[in-house]
């Protein structure tokens, strides 16, 4: 697994993001990362978040809509690292390749069970310049609790305050 994560590579003025950015202390931090070492190839990606009791559904068990923010914010970091690869260039250089998201579908397949480690399993399926789609796993306790299918696309010039 890499050191850095994804989202700490993002630029300041870019990393408010309530599930992933660094600098919003109220915000989950999820961090996402290459599985692997060998980040020279579409591999998979990774992150792991243990939910607070806050985001209790019911009690025992995780709150939907959070999965659905893990799935959203490992989904569009997962396509920005994949996007600098393609690029041949370093995550975090200038200008930045920040993706939103166009889509999200989540299918809740098993209860989340609350006091696990979740762990988010990132595939891509398309890879374009200006889009590209992951699928998502969540498991908890090696169960599948859900899945996600995240349409990104680049973030457009107008939600860009980054001066190069």
């Amino acid at each position: 697994m890499s050191e850095v994560a994804f989202q700490d590579c993002y630029p300041d003025e870019l990393s408010h993001c309530y599930g992933c950015g660094k600098n919003n202390t109220a915000g989950h931090q999820l961090k996402s990362y290459w599985q692997s070492d060998n980040q020279n190839s579409q591999g998979l990606t990774i992150a792991h978040y243990t939910p607070e009791a806050c985001y209790t559904a019911i009690p025992g068990f995780v709150y939907g809509g959070l999965l659905a923010s893990l799935i959203d914010c490992h989904g569009t970091g997962s396509a920005a690292a994949v996007a600098f690869q393609q690029a041949n260039r370093a995550m975090g250089t200038l200008p930045p390749l920040r993706f939103v998201t166009a889509a999200l579908n989540v299918s809740y397949i098993a209860p989340t069970p609350m006091g696990a480690e979740l762990e988010l399993i990132g595939t891509f399926i398309e890879v374009k310049e200006k889009k590209v789609v992951v699928e998502i796993t969540v498991s908890a306790n090696n169960v599948i609790c859900a899945k996600g299918t995240v349409i990104a696309v680049k973030m457009p010039d107008s939600m860009l305050n980054v001066k190069c």
